[in-house]
């Protein structure tokens, strides 16, 4: 074999070894990314119904609740136009508060409830993520929006 067919071999099996290592490294970062939805967006099935993908809103108020066992909590995730409940075995975090902004990690059951791997709130009085606020301020004005056109 001529040394210029074997430089052309050595090049043509470093890039089938470089597209082999790109195709294992993009299909790693696909099953790992962790969409963010709304909960309109939850109900609109929007979300992946067999990945798991984080949803956000706020704890509405007087919907948590404690289950016997200690670590298992159901609450309701809402952006003020639609809701999902969430079922969480774990600890929740300190500054986890009904009427309190959240986000959660997991995937929708078939009852409908989401089953939480994780939960994250806030870490103080003024943040949200950035999806988080912008989803309750489009929910608050479909609903002022929705208000309006019923009023004869």
């Amino acid at each position: 074999m001529k040394p210029r067919h074997k430089k052309f071999l050595w090049v043509v099996g470093g890039l089938a070894l470089l597209g082999v290592g790109v195709a294992l490294v993009l299909n790693a970062l696909k099953t790992n990314l962790n969409y963010f939805y709304t909960p309109t967006q939850v109900a609109n099935h929007e979300a992946p119904s067999n990945r798991s993908f984080r949803i956000g809103g706020l704890v509405m108020s007087g919907s948590l609740k404690r289950q016997t066992d200690g670590l298992t909590v159901e609450f309701v995730v809402t952006d003020t136009a639609r809701n999902i409940p969430v079922i969480y075995k774990g600890i929740l975090p300190d500054l986890f508060q009904e009427g309190k902004g959240v986000v959660a990690q997991g995937k929708l059951g078939a009852n409908g409830y989401f089953i939480a791997d994780q939960v994250l709130a806030k870490h103080d009085e003024n943040y949200m993520p950035p999806e988080a606020a912008k989803a309750l301020l489009d929910a608050q004005k479909a609903k002022a929006l929705a208000g309006k056109t019923l009023k004869p």
